[in-house]
Order: C-alpha cells, then sequence, then structure tokens
C-alpha cells in the first residue's frame, strides 16, 4: 500500500503505485489502449451536457419575457457562457489544474474548493431529478392546473400496477440508466451523447413542422413579442425566469473531466464554440416554434402539451414520437450529469483517498446512494419548476459565473485583463441580483398560492 506524502494531501493525488495510469486531481486517466477522446466526441459529450438542463422549460420561459426579449436572454446566455468557460480554460492552465475544483482551491483554498464541489452536487442533483420528472410525465402522465395530461403508457396500455409512475421509474433505472452510469470514462458516452442530440434535433424538427403547418393554415396566430405587465406581481414574475436561463447553460462541471481525456488539448476552445453554437441554435428554434405552436397556452414543461390534439394528421402519432424520443434523450443525458455530480460528492467525502475510478467498492457504494437519492426525489418534487428555480436561483448561478468571475477578479497568476475583470463584474452583478429577486419572487410565489 502507497502512504502518500502530508505535502501531497493539499489535493487528491492518484496512488503512485507504477502499474496503475496517471490520474490528475479530479479530472479522468488515460488507460491502457485509450490514446484520448476524439473532437467530435468531445462535442457531442459537451453539448449533452449542455442541452436538456431546461430546454422543456424555455418556451414557458419566452411564454413570460415575450418572444423578444426571450430569444435576446437565450443569446446572451450563450454569450456569457462561453466567456465563463474560456476564462475556466486559461486560469486553468496558467495554475496547471486539471479539474474546476482545483482550480477554485489554487484561488480560493480549501475552503472554496469546497463550496465549489458542494455548489456542484446541490445543482447536478436538482438537474437530475428534473429530468426523471420528465422521464415519468412522459411515461405516466401529470397533472398541471387539476387537469391530467396522460402519459405514453396509459395511452397505450391503459391504466396497471405497471404504469404507474413509480414502478415505470424504477424499470428505467434498472434497465436503461444503471448500465450507463456504471462507466467510468467520460469518452465511453461519446455515441449515446451522439444520439441523444440527434433525439433533441428530432424533437426540434417536428415541432418546427407543425407550428409551421399550422402557420400555413392560418390556425395560430403571431405570437407576443413583448411581456405581458398587469401588474406589480406580474412585473416581479419577469425574473423568476432567469435562474431557468441560467440553468439551461451549465455545463461547467464537465469542461475538465471531457478535457483531460482530450487526445490534443488545444482543441478544446474550439469544441466549447462549436458545443454552444449547437446548443443555442436548438434552444432558438425549440423556443421560438414551442411558444408560437402553443402560444400562451405553453406548459411549465411544454412536452405536457403534446398529449391533444395538434391540429393536424398523425397528431397522436407525432405527440408520440416527440415525447418518447426526449424522453430517451434524457436518459442519455442523464449519465454524462452523473458522472461529474459522482466526482465531486466523491471529493467532498473522500478527499485524501485514491481515485474513485480505482476503488469499485466505493464506486458502486456511491453510485448506489446517488441514483436511491434522485429516484426519491423524482417521486416528490411537485413542479419541473420548482425545481430548476431552486437549483438554477443557487448552485447553477454559482457555477456557471460567480466561481469563473471570482477566479479572473481574484487573478493569482497575473493574467487577467480589463475586459476580464469588466465581464466579471458585469457576470457577479447580473447573477447576485437575478438570484436574489428570483428566490424572493419565489418565496412570494409559494406563499401566495
Amino acid at each position: 500500500m502507497t502512504i502518500l506524502a502530508s505535502a501531497d494531501r493539499k489535493f487528491r493525488r492518484s496512488p503512485r503505485a507504477p502499474l496503475l495510469p496517471r490520474k490528475c486531481d479530479d479530472g479522468d486517466s488515460f488507460e491502457v489502449g485509450f490514446s484520448g477522446a476524439s473532437f467530435s466526441g468531445a462535442v457531442f459529450n459537451l453539448a449533452t451536457t449542455v442541452v436538456g438542463a431546461g430546454i422543456m422549460a424555455l418556451p414557458a420561459t419566452i411564454k413570460q419575457l415575450g418572444m423578444i426579449p426571450g430569444l435576446i436572454m437565450i443569446l446572451l446566455g450563450a454569450l456569457l457562457t462561453e466567456s465563463s468557460i474560456e476564462m475556466i480554460l486559461r486560469f486553468s492552465r496558467a495554475s496547471k489544474s486539471s479539474s474546476y475544483s482545483s482550480l477554485v482551491g489554487d484561488a480560493f483554498g480549501g475552503v472554496g474548493r469546497t463550496i465549489l464541489q458542494i455548489c456542484v452536487v446541490v445543482n447536478n442533483l436538482g438537474m437530475l431529478i428534473v429530468y426523471m420528472i420528465i422521464i415519468g410525465d412522459v411515461l405516466s402522465g401529470t397533472w398541471l392546473d387539476k387537469v391530467h395530461h396522460l402519459g405514453v403508457a396509459d395511452e397505450w396500455f391503459g391504466q396497471h400496477w405497471w404504469s404507474t409512475r413509480s414502478f415505470l421509474l424504477l424499470l428505467t433505472t434498472l434497465l436503461v440508466l444503471t448500465p450507463l452510469i456504471s462507466l467510468k470514462r467520460v469518452d465511453s458516452l461519446r455515441y449515446t451523447s451522439a444520439l441523444s442530440v440527434a433525439l433533441a434535433v428530432v424533437f426540434v424538427a417536428i415541432t418546427a413542422g407543425v407550428a409551421i403547418v399550422k402557420l400555413v393554415e392560418g390556425s395560430i396566430g403571431m405570437p407576443r413579442l413583448l411581456p405581458e405587465i398587469v401588474n406589480q406581481a406580474s412585473f416581479w414574475n419577469l425574473f423568476t425566469t432567469v435562474p431557468i436561463l441560467v440553468t439551461a447553460y451549465i455545463c461547467h462541471h464537465n469542461i475538465h473531466p471531457i478535457e483531460n481525456e482530450l487526445h490534443d488539448k488545444t482543441q478544446m476552445k474550439p469544441i466549447v464554440r462549436t458545443s454552444i453554437m449547437l446548443c443555442s441554435s436548438v434552444y432558438i428554434a425549440t423556443s421560438f416554434f414551442g411558444y408560437l405552436l402553443f402560444g400562451d397556452q405553453t406548459l411549465d414543461d411544454v412536452l405536457a402539451n403534446f398529449d391533444g390534439d395538434l391540429g393536424i394528421p398523425y397528431s397522436s402519432l407525432l405527440n408520440d414520437v416527440v415525447r418518447v424520443s426526449y424522453a430517451i434523450h434524457l436518459m442519455l443525458v442523464f449519465p454524462i450529469v452523473f458522472f461529474s455530480l459522482r466526482l465531486n460528492l466523491d471529493g467532498l467525502l473522500f478527499p485524501y483517498a485514491i481515485p474513485i475510478a480505482f476503488d469499485s467498492r466505493r464506486f458502486f457504494s456511491l453510485t448506489a446512494a446517488l441514483m436511491g437519492f434522485i429516484f426519491l426525489g423524482a417521486n416528490f418534487v411537485p413542479s419541473i419548476w420548482d425545481a430548476f428555480q431552486f437549483t438554477g436561483a443557487t448552485a447553477a448561478v454559482a457555477v456557471g459565473f460567480i466561481f469563473p468571475a471570482a477566479i479572473a477578479l481574484r487573478d493569482t497568476h497575473g493574467i487577467a485583463t480589463k475586459k476580464d475583470r469588466l465581464v466579471s463584474c458585469v457576470m457577479i452583478l447580473l447573477a447576485v441580483s437575478s438570484s436574489a429577486v428570483a428566490i424572493s419572487s419565489d418565496i412570494y410565489s409559494i406563499f401566495n398560492r
């Protein structure tokens, strides 16, 4: 057994046994026979981390903000996300950090590193619970405004004990999610990530096609371009959409694991840019056509809108294809978000242990505990909107904007430019102010239901 020197215990280190591959902080390692991830595989993995985190809530966000301000906010979120990731990559190289948490540790010490890991755990848990909620909504239906929206299992087979929400989620967990979250390398998910992006595009294509057909037929009108403010409450409700938009682009926790597996790490910047462009295109199309199609009837989870007559031929078939394809998409997104969740929680609980990938007992024990918690959460969180507002207004804002901006302002290696400082100040100002207003609005909404 290898004993680590006390000087090496500041951050996690890999065991020094010569037969084990080298491990960098919290990043992944190169295995024998693995020469590094490809450009396309990294793009799909990063895009999969992004797409799925809030896309179903974006049409409802556009309904709140109006078409023009809503689409502008989506573009602004993409630009700010790219800027924050670029700063993370640049400062990571300066500090020779191979993980987000070690970068924060370099700037703010062990306390800052721990706070970041807690934020990542809270954010990812919130996202994964929401994913399972959407999957449950698709399979077994959901109640919204005292109206039951049927799931595909109820429509196809009727109501039985095995078509209940809990049983279908349990089946999904055992047969689909468990094999995927048991993989120990991010690049192993590249093919499922490519399929998940393709399924998201299928959802966008069908939604756009139906909206265009109905627009040509004249059966839907022009959408509301600006927000509708009728009282003070409706004004403050506008700010609750900001955390949804922030959550939609969170992928910072997977930047380093993906970069660490690249054959050529200089490709990471174009990988990020390509992924953000792909995701923002999907988000804009989904938001525009989703709101155009359903208008003021757009629900918090737009998938729930696809359970009635769309007013075109083969409506029922299209509804099922849309809902099932996106449910499968989320099942494929789940493991890549779970990867960084497990990694950061392991860093919190076992900061000086050998990397979790080399300890199968710890790996599978932590995996089972997390999966059980997510399963329970998915059966008790009442609304997708509530879950996204909570995680978006707190942990996601910190992970995506506050920490990258704080690292640039701290500038322990003297590489920050005036532009970095200006952008960082804007990020922190927007993040803190929007979070404060969003949390206040959430509390106000809860007590006035």
